[in-house]
């Protein structure tokens, strides 16, 4: 069973360490990727110096296998963008079927928050190890919270918080997925960074396109906020908070981070976030929910505790 915000420990009996994470599926494998924040939190600001992104392993979402860590801190560069004394945040995977690559991006920042870039990596194997690549400002702005999504046709995307977090960049990836076309779009504009929008998550279903983002309170929960689009250009639209049941104005106390589409099923996602915890942040817990469309709106009811069952109850107002 899923027991959100509860802890949720591998197959060795250590506690998960895959925060801000997202989920690639290959070949009848699950693989979690997350920031490893299993260090001291620092008292300045509440960060932990980089360990490096892990990798867990599944073949049915509850039990994991600890893959190691499979992009590591650079030890020895204190001017490296993966340095302990840098952040490493929402590392993503998605798979090039041309080139027979596993990319990953990821945010890479100083501990002030003002280098602000988007990292890349590539392995020839998911569980890596990664071969760092290099950073960039995408699209020429800044680049904090971000995600990727990989369409049905192939394209991919790098959706970002950027401009201080005053609008969310939406870009199309290159064929091999390791830079950025000059093909791109900037939503949800707000004049103050404290009013934008923050931690992307986007999928698909019948069609459309969703985004799931938070609002920008620091480590504070706050209401997720949902829209909906024909393109990943938009032009989009606000249906809401998908959040239903207690706790829901604050994301049941957690920040989304990835939604997960279940293989071979209609109309079935795993909303991913986490409750962060920035006194201890090794302790982070996750807060994965199940992801209904209704009536093209998304629903994400709280649960104590539940399994992939819920999926096969017959609705007939589910699409």
């Amino acid at each position: 069973m899923f027991a959100p915000g509860r802890i949720w420990n591998d197959l060795n009996g250590q506690p998960i360490q895959a925060h801000g994470g997202g989920i690639l599926y290959e070949q009848g494998k699950y693989y979690w990727f997350g920031e490893n924040k299993n260090g001291p939190t620092l008292p300045q600001g509440g960060r932990v110096d980089v360990i490096g992104v892990s990798c867990y392993s599944s073949s049915d979402l509850l039990h994991w296998q600890d893959e190691g860590i499979v992009l590591p801190a650079v030890q020895d560069n204190p001017d490296h963008d993966l340095a302990p004394t840098k952040i490493v945040e929402r590392p993503k995977v998605i798979y090039n079927r041309e080139t027979q690559s596993y990319v990953m991006w990821m945010h890479i920042d100083t501990a002030d928050y003002t280098y602000a870039r988007a990292g890349v990596a590539v392995s020839a194997t998911p569980t890596g190890p990664y071969r760092y690549v290099e950073s960039v400002t995408p699209c020429n702005t800044d680049c904090r919270d971000l995600t990727v999504f990989q369409d049905d046709d192939g394209a991919a995307y790098l959706i970002f918080a950027s401009e201080y977090n005053r609008n969310i960049t939406i870009a199309q990836l290159s064929d091999d997925y390791l830079t950025i076309k000059d093909v791109f779009t900037k939503q949800f504009s707000y004049p103050r960074r404290h009013e934008g929008r923050e931690a992307p998550a986007m999928f698909k279903h019948a069609g459309k396109y969703y985004l799931i983002t938070s609002g920008c309170t620091g480590w504070a929960a706050n209401a997720a906020e949902c829209a909906v689009a024909s393109s990943p250009f938009g032009p989009w639209q606000v249906v809401g908070n998908p959040c239903t049941g207690p706790q829901a104005e604050y994301t049941f106390n957690a920040q989304g981070t990835f939604v997960l589409p279940l293989p071979g099923q209609q109309n079935a996602f795993i909303f991913l976030a986490d409750r962060w915890n920035p006194r201890d942040l090794s302790d982070s817990r996750y807060v994965w929910l199940p992801l209904q469309v209704k009536a093209g709106i998304p629903e994400i009811p709280w649960h104590e505790t539940w399994d992939l069952t819920i999926f096969h109850d017959p609705d007939p107002h589910k699409e």
